[in-house]
């Protein structure tokens, strides 16, 4: 297959070489596909089938019986799952054009009504009884293959609404968060920034944040302030409305905290959330404010501004990375870890499974989407050269590879919980620094790579939880009425300079930067998971640096695993607990010791 590409150019005018572009075909040849109108058809019916054939009668079903209709609401979903990859991927290239919202808003409108009907599936099994869940479970092992689905969905139980409200739940989605999520979508790749003359994205403004020249960083700081100021009515209201209708959910679920939804998705225990929380945030002197320092000495500046806070180095080259090398750079340090893993990652080049570019209206950010496990995932990225760049390359590479291994367990079982989902992208991230760190000329190139990778992972520990304590913060301050934008802003603000340190200045709009983050509005209090992933990718590798001789096997078994164990089973292999709070202590270990490093290398 010909890799369909563009050639893009970054603002500064050098070539990154020609970038991929998605080819989508896998999924559907177009919107207006017979292909596209065949499967909608058939999940009509399908779903209508399936609530006649079962409801109201899953007591009674054998061990056999259960497991055709679990194989059977697999195959709806894998069904709605590709036409929803599929509209939704279409969206995120293009979110301003009004054909895109559209074909994706009418796709999710059919399937929310096609799909109301199955309801009753997760409603009526967790009123089944243990012991003839528990019967059934032994006699047939294929079914007994589903007892992690099982064991999330009765997870649910004490939560459970009345059918009827379940059903209006799940009707008026589609008008309720997701309507919400789009309209932030929306607005966000819709801003238009200009610094020094030049239009740009939001994603082409925050790349200047990370630009050599101080006066380029602050002018896009004060940009940014100043768009998301005029903005900032609206992120309020989303903000506002979607914590609201989390709250009257949550109450008439009588789940104890805001955050509790979220742990049971993740299938992991307060205590261990919490065990992580504190350990990062007693961290923060050793961590975040020691490093701050010690850039603010390497840029000379008594004072750091937030416009400093991702500056590259002096020292460091300002050279673009082109495509072609960032591809090479990646697939060696996969291959130097095992030939087999760079061989699971060459498609994503080859075959059209990434969108690289920066192109106005495109959704920002970075993402691998899994799509469904008879497809392939598809990576989005904006990639301009950087070498951070590069790392986020790296990254989604390795949730791509994650997810091709773990497709395997079908379509109900491959999903990991966001909290194991970050595993084979941090260690792909780590894979590649080392490869580079090994690869380091003389002192000097080697303190600006350790430089960068204790910034990339103070931006994914303590940066994250940061965010989770502003998430927490907010729910819980809106549990008590209407926030106003000025009451958001001290809530951002109180937890900036905890985490950062004393070293920073905070100029005036930067109380408004909560508003450009998705994932407040997308997952709530989904953060916590990269903090969760980086710990336990320290820990995982400081294990594979021992020398222990099974841990390849080991390692691409949990990733083939995808969501079928417990993050306790996943990581007993390599002798880890995540329970134990030592563990989060062995992580951020990692981070301290190579700032330590970096102080040595200074004196």
């Amino acid at each position: 297959m010909t890799r369909p590409v563009f050639d893009a150019h970054t603002s500064g005018g050098n070539s990154l070489g020609p970038l991929p572009e998605w080819d989508l075909t896998d999924l559907y040849p177009s919107q207006d596909s017979a292909e596209i109108k065949r499967d909608m058809d058939w999940l009509e019916q399908a779903c209508a089938s399936f609530a006649r054939d079962y409801e109201g009668k899953l007591a009674s079903l054998t061990a056999k019986d259960m497991l055709d209709a679990v194989l059977r609401y697999e195959r709806i979903d894998v069904i709605a799952g590709r036409i929803m990859s599929f509209a939704g991927l279409r969206y995120y290239q293009l979110t301003i054009d009004s054909d895109r919202a559209k074909f994706m808003s009418d796709c999710q409108d059919k399937i929310t009504s096609f799909t109301t009907p199955l309801v009753f599936w997760s409603l009526e099994f967790n009123r089944l009884d243990d012991a003839h869940l528990s019967r059934i479970l032994t006699e047939n092992p294929d079914l007994a293959r589903y007892k992690p689905v099982f064991d999330r969905m009765r997870s649910m139980k004490p939560y459970q609404l009345s059918d009827e409200l379940e059903k209006f739940l799940h009707d008026q989605s589609t008008v309720g968060a997701a309507a919400w999520n789009r309209l932030f979508d929306e607005t966000i790749a819709g801003l238009e920034f200009n610094v020094n003359g030049e239009d740009l994205t939001i994603e082409g403004t925050l790349n200047l944040l990370t630009e050599q020249d101080r006066t380029q960083r602050e002018a896009a700081t004060h940009e940014l302030a100043r768009v998301f100021g005029q903005n900032v009515k609206t992120f309020a209201r989303i903000h506002n409305t979607l914590a609201k209708e989390k709250e009257i959910e949550d109450r008439w679920r009588g789940f104890p905290t805001p955050q509790t939804g979220r742990h049971l998705s993740n299938h992991v225990e307060p205590e261990v959330v919490e065990a992580l929380r504190n350990a990062v945030v007693a961290a923060y002197p050793r961590l975040s404010h020691r490093y701050y320092r010690l850039k603010a000495k390497w840029l000379g500046l008594d004072r750091m501004q937030v416009w400093d806070r991702n500056a590259p180095l002096p020292m460091e080259s300002t050279r673009i990375v082109s495509w072609e090398e960032a591809e090479k750079t990646v697939l060696d340090a996969y291959a130097a870890f095992d030939p087999a893993m760079a061989d699971l990652a060459k498609p994503f080049f080859d075959k059209g499974w990434i969108d690289a570019g920066v192109k106005p209206g495109k959704a920002p950010g970075a993402f691998a989407h899994p799509t469904v496990t008879t497809v392939h995932p598809y990576v989005m990225l904006n990639y301009l050269g950087k070498p951070r760049d590069v790392m986020t390359l790296a990254h989604e590479l390795g949730h791509g590879v994650h997810q091709v291994l773990a497709a395997g367990q079908g379509e109900l079982l491959s999903s990991t919980p966001l909290t194991l989902a970050e595993t084979a992208s941090v260690f792909g991230e780590m894979l590649t620094f080392k490869k580079l760190l090994s690869q380091a000329k003389d002192k000097a190139e080697r303190k600006i790579l350790l430089a960068g990778k204790v910034e990339d992972m103070i931006n994914t520990v303590v940066r994250q939880i940061a965010f989770y304590d502003f998430e927490c913060k907010l729910h819980a301050a809106r549990g008590q009425g209407e926030l106003t934008p000025d009451d958001i802003n001290a809530l951002w603000m109180s937890v900036q300079a905890q985490s950062l340190g004393d070293v920073f200045d905070f100029a005036p709009g930067y109380e408004t930067f909560w508003a450009y983050i998705p994932h407040f509005v997308h997952s709530p209090f989904y953060v916590y998971a990269y903090a969760f992933g980086d710990g336990l990718v320290n820990a995982l590798y400081a294990v594979y640096e021992e020398g222990d001789p099974d841990f390849k096997a080991k390692y691409f078994d949990m990733l083939k695993a995808g969501g079928s164990k417990h993050h306790k089973d996943l990581l007993a292999p390599f002798g880890l607990d995540a329970s134990d709070p030592k563990f989060w202590d062995k992580g951020l270990s990692v981070i301290a010791g190579m700032i330590d490093e970096l102080e040595a290398i200074e004196g």
